[in-house]
């Protein structure tokens, strides 16, 4: 019999007993704690323990804000048949404003998006002085502007009991960046296990990363040359005029530098540096459709014009006399007839193939950048026998790209679920959030340098069984930078945490008191569920020691046996279209 966890307001056997997370709820029930832990380990999980207690020990009710509509049906799938007693609600933009008000009072637990929410409270329609806890879902939005920062700061204004847990796999690189979720969001302890924890490490299916670097075409390389040769030719006399001043490759950085240079030439009054401006702004337009062009495709690059042509600067002088230069007008009229021939869509259909023909119930998620991109594979993959690829984009419609509706979203989900679809061509909306377990590979398009885009795109796999992760890199392009960044990023955020961890304001020390009622399930009967934590942590103790004592040998790494993948309870989008 698995351990379950009992508590007067959870369902029986909904949960199995893990003692990390009680450990987590505990320090998250002492005081407002932020939960850094890896994707798939069960953060959901620790804020249903959460929600619960703080159902039982204070007459309040508790607000769940999740980033997109998705993920707040996501929640609410998960919630409802966890809770005992209470019957979980969703509000988002999808509910008229007319009715909302109404539904506000109607449930002691309700899940929203951080925008309805933030709406609501503006308009007078939401108060939330008996709101006893925030749950952050996706908590490294919480800055800027983002509605999630603004939900956190109103909650600490208006609650008269606030309590906040937030949870993150990747809550940013930066030690400011870290610094402001947990300042926007009240946050006074973090809560931090890598994954390499003992107590965790059982727990994680395997996951391996494997790159696979690509040759462009010669077609792709030869639409590339001129831009190339115009870019340098631009480059060369702005070097000359002492304007781009950096060392090696044409880069973004370089290109940068030499328009704020060029810019402080004009408030000195010298008269050429108007034209230094103009002629950078088309180096820098270069740089970014030579990328796109090496290490996207066409597609990509098709769309980045179009972008051009229709955004907010389409209007201006500089961009009307690039867009109507001939090797650009040239450029538009090649791609427009061109196929994707990028080597990259041959090495996804390659892997896919592969893997389907390992493991025909696998699925499979490749992330891309660009809608047009997104939607050249999918075509691309359509073609093959046995592979059932189904597009997965964001709510907004532009540059002649058709967006999902929620609904929409949520059924193509579903649809890979059930294995109607077996391929999930995904844009960044993709990234946060997709519960399924059966995925078991990831095809990273692109490398992004985004340390958090990187953690919750590979979070994607690994989470019922073994995961593979495949990024795959165009040579001699900034596909190979891209990736040395964020794998850099990586160990900054985990610095940063850390350095944030010890500076922000502690109170009392978790102690498992607040596990009082808790109790665990076994064949013998119920035991305190704070003995449990004790018992679990002496285990480890004693087999972190007496690793420590033995020889130093090489691991093959195991393959974990079915009853260690997520727990009974622990589940997400494979509960879409249960009824």
């Amino acid at each position: 019999m698995q351990l379950r966890i009992r508590h007067p307001k959870l369902s029986s056997d909904a949960i199995e007993a893990r003692a990390y997370q009680l450990e987590a709820a505990d320090e998250a029930l002492t005081g407002s704690t932020m939960l850094v832990l890896p994707t798939a380990a069960g953060k959901t999980v620790v804020a249903w323990m959460v929600i619960a207690e703080r159902l039982e020990s204070t007459t309040g009710w508790v607000l769940l804000v999740a980033p997109t509509v998705a993920l707040v049906e996501q929640h609410l799938r998960g919630l409802s048949p966890t809770l005992e007693s209470v019957e979980p609600i969703s509000i988002t933009g999808q509910n008229p404003v007319s009715k909302r008000p109404k539904l506000w009072g109607s449930s002691r637990v309700i899940v929203a998006t951080p925008q309805v929410v933030r709406n609501d409270i503006v308009k007078g329609t939401l108060d939330l002085t008996e709101c006893s806890l925030l749950i952050v879902d996706e908590a490294h939005h919480s800055t800027g502007e983002h509605a999630m920062a603004q939900v956190g700061e109103m909650y600490h204004s208006q609650s008269s009991n606030p309590l906040v847990f937030a949870t993150t796999a990747s809550p940013g690189s930066r030690k400011d960046q870290v610094r402001e979720v947990c300042t926007r969001l009240g946050i006074e302890r973090i809560h931090l296990r890598p994954s390499d924890d003992p107590m965790l490490a059982k727990h994680l299916a395997g996951l391996e990363l494997q790159e696979i670097r690509v040759t462009v075409p010669s077609q792709i390389r030869e639409l590339a040359e001129p831009l190339i040769l115009w870019q340098r030719g631009i480059v060369d006399r702005q070097r000359r005029l002492g304007r781009y001043v950096m060392p090696g490759t044409i880069s973004h950085a370089g290109l940068s530098n030499a328009m704020e240079r060029s810019q402080t030439a004009i408030s000195r009054g010298e008269s050429n540096a108007y034209q230094s401006v103009s002629q950078i702004a088309t180096a820098m337009r270069l740089h970014h459709l030579i990328n796109h062009l090496l290490s996207q495709g066409c597609a990509a690059s098709r769309e980045f014009l179009l972008r051009l042509s229709s955004g907010d600067r389409s209007t201006t002088k500089s961009t009307r006399g690039f867009l109507r230069d001939p090797r650009i007008s040239g450029l538009i009229r090649s791609l427009d007839e061109m196929r994707e021939v990028h080597s990259k869509v041959g090495a996804v259909r390659r892997l896919i193939r592969e893997r389907l023909r390992r493991d025909s119930e696998s699925r499979v998620i490749v992330f891309a950048t660009f809608r047009d991109t997104v939607s050249a594979l999918e075509l691309a993959l359509s073609e093959l026998e046995g592979v059932r690829p189904v597009r997965f984009v964001g709510q907004s419609s532009r540059d002649g790209s058709e967006g999902l509706t929620a609904k929409q979203q949520v059924e193509r989900l579903d649809e890979f679920r059930e294995g109607s679809a077996n391929v999930l061509v995904a844009t960044s909306v993709g990234e946060e959030g997709l519960d399924i377990p059966s995925a078991d590979l990831v095809i990273f398009y692109e490398p992004v340098t985004s340390e958090i885009r990187t953690i919750q795109r590979r979070g994607r796999t690994g989470r019922h069984r073994e995961g593979e992760v495949v990024v795959l890199i165009a040579e001699e392009t900034r596909d190979e930078g891209a990736w040395a960044a964020a794998e850099r990023r990586e160990e900054y955020m985990r610095r940063a945490v850390h350095r944030v961890r010890r500076e922000i304001i502690r109170g009392p020390p978790a102690n498992l008191s607040n596990l009082s009622r808790f109790e665990i399930q076994t064949d013998e009967g119920n035991i305190p569920a704070i003995d449990f934590v004790i018992s679990q942590r002496e285990v480890h103790r004693l087999e972190i020691s007496e690793s420590d004592d033995g020889d130093v040998k090489d691991r093959e790494q195991s393959v974990l046996p079915p009853d260690t993948y997520r727990a009974v309870g622990q589940t997400g989008l494979e509960q879409f279209g249960d009824d």
